[in-house]
């Protein structure tokens, strides 16, 4: 069995397991001075099945492209299929989903639909991968929304200044599919007879969840502020994604969702170090592959 596992920004892959092609959220035609990442949803010709994290623009857009020009079906949150059947996708390509499913990908090959959770994006953007961060724990929901300086704050204050940048920033949002709501972030493990993968887009877990699974590969989030069980974690990114790969007793670690995938809002990250460091010391089993855009790797070889 062949399974190899493509990056193509964001947190998006194409995952291959022998002759079915499954696309891992859906987002590759970014801003334009994002870096790009060499392939567009018009351009996919071939793809049985697209898992969709969370139903924001920045994992939704292109998949409503993939799905009607490919047939592919769409496992995603009850918000990602309404948002998707208004995009034109046919109601039979929809699995709705919300945690607790199991989806037979091809033969041999299913997928175990698991509740996540989204990062704390209200009280942090873009943190350097190895800065702890703490507080803002215990927060109610309006006290959550009066907290200033979150990515969407962030973002708010980007597409209202007066420049070029601005503007296009402004029309990419306008005219990308996608929700303001999560729809309840979704995690994936697919499973196949040489081993699982765990798919995560955003930064967040039910620690109970990750416990109790396994999986060979872990494909996780690295991005804002890390929320554990519906609060904003007390350490750094780096932490957050080693303490996940040792629930998980992963051998291997693809990062997701650290690119410059927004400028200027966004900021890449460039030393992978704090995590190389962080998973040395509590998951040391797990290896950290790092991937460029379109690279095609054997991840489970």
């Amino acid at each position: 069995m062949t399974i190899t596992l493509e990056w193509l920004g964001v947190a998006t892959f194409r995952l291959r397991i022998d002759d079915l092609v499954v696309f891992l959220d859906a987002y590759m035609d970014r801003v334009p001075k994002a870096p790009p990442v060499g392939l567009s949803a018009k351009d996919v010709d071939r793809a049985d099945f697209v898992l969709v994290g969370h139903s924001h623009f920045d994992h939704l857009s292109g998949a409503e492209q993939i799905a009607r020009s490919t047939g592919a079906r769409v496992i995603g949150s009850h918000e990602t299929c309404r948002v998707l059947l208004k995009g034109g996708v046919a109601k039979e390509q929809l699995l709705r989903s919300q945690g607790g499913e199991r989806h037979r990908l091809a033969p041999g090959v299913t997928v175990r639909v698991l509740p996540g959770l989204h990062a704390c994006t209200w009280c942090a953007g873009s943190i350097p991968l190895g800065e702890e961060r703490s507080g803002y724990v215990g927060l109610t929901e309006d006290e959550r929304a009066a907290t200033v300086g979150g990515l969407v704050e962030q973002i708010a204050r980007a597409i209202a200044m007066g420049d070029d940048d601005a503007l296009a920033l402004r029309n990419h949002i306008a005219t990308s599919v996608g929700s303001g709501e999560t729809g309840g972030p979704l995690a994936y493990l697919i499973e196949t007879p040489a081993g699982a993968i765990f798919y995560q887009d955003t930064s967040g877990c039910w620690s109970g969840v990750l416990r109790d699974l396994r999986a060979d590969v872990a494909i996780l989030a690295a991005s804002g502020r890390p929320n554990i069980d519906g609060e904003p974690y007390e350490g750094s990114i780096a932490q957050f994604v080693a303490q996940e790969a040792a629930w998980l007793q992963s051998r291997t670690v693809v990062l997701c969702h650290h690119d410059n995938w927004m400028p200027p809002v966004t900021r890449g990250v460039d030393d992978l170090s704090p995590l190389r460091d962080e998973l040395a010391r509590v998951a040391p089993g797990a290896e950290l592959r790092e991937l460029g855009y379109l690279e095609r790797v054997d991840v489970l070889s």
